[in-house]
Formats: structure tokens, sequence, C-alpha cells
């Protein structure tokens, strides 16, 4: 083997493992789950001008357009194994995005109050913080969705589905279903931000407690 061959080797290497890392994110990419998710993404500004400029039954369409790809895209992950890196983030991500922009949306054409949207939108900001904190303290990367978080979700995207029904038929029984709704949500969002908030502490106290113990 001459000294061109080998080097030609040494270098292809790295070449070979970067085309293979394009072509993983490529099928990430192209895979029906995240293509779902992307779909999503590309609804948001088209429901949120439906909401603003008060065309209740397109954004009540669209709204569960997006609420039926997202079921459907879990569903297409988990049994046919396409659940990908990609995935994991992008689909929370599409998610908080749609979720937080509506409860602010609503609040502004004052559909709900202004209240519920600031525990809503401040319990996002303690997470991301809180996040932020324990990945600057610690080597964790991992941050499993709790219960309390899924419930929380759960409920908020039934509070916008129901306010976007109401605002689209105006029934009696759509108006007392958000009236409790709402109280739900602001219990939910301050039960999962003091959840949240509990297991970090928890992670950090650990975390503190394996340092002393190396050290």
């Amino acid at each position: 083997m001459t000294p061109n061959n080998s080097m030609e080797r040494l270098q292809s290497g790295p070449r070979r493992q970067s085309r293979w890392r394009s072509r993983s994110i490529i099928r990430q990419v192209l895979s029906v789950p995240n293509q779902l998710t992307m779909f999503r993404l590309l609804m948001l500004p088209f429901i949120l001008i439906a909401m603003i400029y008060r065309w209740h039954d397109v954004a009540l369409g669209l709204f569960l357009l997006a609420v039926i790809t997202d079921v459907i895209d879990g569903i297409i992950a988990r049994r046919l194994d396409q659940q990908t890196l990609l995935g994991a983030y992008l689909d929370p991500i599409a998610d908080k995005l749609l979720l937080s922009s509506a409860f602010i949306v609503q609040a502004l054409i004052g559909a709900i109050p202004w209240w519920l949207t600031i525990l809503v939108l401040s319990r996002d900001l303690i997470i991301l913080s809180t996040v932020l904190v324990v990945m600057l303290a610690t080597e964790t990367r991992n941050f499993p969705p709790s219960a309390f978080g899924k419930a929380n979700t759960v409920v908020q995207a039934a509070t916008i589905a129901t306010v976007v029904l109401y605002n689209a038929s105006q029934a009696v029984w759509t108006g007392q279903l958000l009236s409790v709704l709402i109280w739900v949500a602001a219990a939910t969002t301050l039960a999962s931000s003091a959840h949240y908030m509990t297991e970090t502490m928890q992670r950090l106290n650990a975390h503190a407690s394996d340092e002393g113990t190396d050290t």
C-alpha cells in the first residue's frame, strides 16, 4: 500500500461519516411523523391569522386539523417504529408554539383572560430557565415529560379547542365548559410548574451529592 493510498483512506473516513450523518438527517426529515409535524408548523401562521381576524370557522377547522395531525404522527411514530431524535425535539416545539401563540392571540381578542395567558407563558419560561440551569450545572441532557406536564398540555389544548369552538358556534354549553377549563388549565399549569421545579432541585441536589462523594 502506497503512502498516497493510506492518506486517501484516512481522509475518506471522515467524509464517509459526514455523508452517513447527512443521510441519517435526511431520512429523519423525510419520515412521515416529522413531515406531519413540519406541516403543523407551516399551518401555524394561518391558524393565528384566522384567529386574529375572527374567521372563527376557518380557525376551528385549521386548529382541529393541527390536532389530528399531532395525534396521527404520534401513532405512526410508535406503531411503525419511526421515532427519531429530530422528532423528539421537533414535535414538542411545534406543540408549544401552537399553544403559546394561540393563548396570546385569544387573549388579544378578549376570548380568554390575560392572567391565564401570563400563567401559561410564565410556566414555559420557568421550564426553559430550569432546563438551561440543569444543562449548565450538570451533564444531564434528558428531560422526559412528566405526567403533570402531559396533563397540562392536554388541558391547555382542550381549552384552546373549546374557546375556538365557542367563538365559532356561540353555543351555551361551550361557554360553560370554557369557564371550567380556564380554572382547570390554571390549576394544572401551577401544579406542573411546581412539580418541574421540585424535580429540578432534586436533580441538582443529587448532582451535588455525587460530586461530594467523588471528592
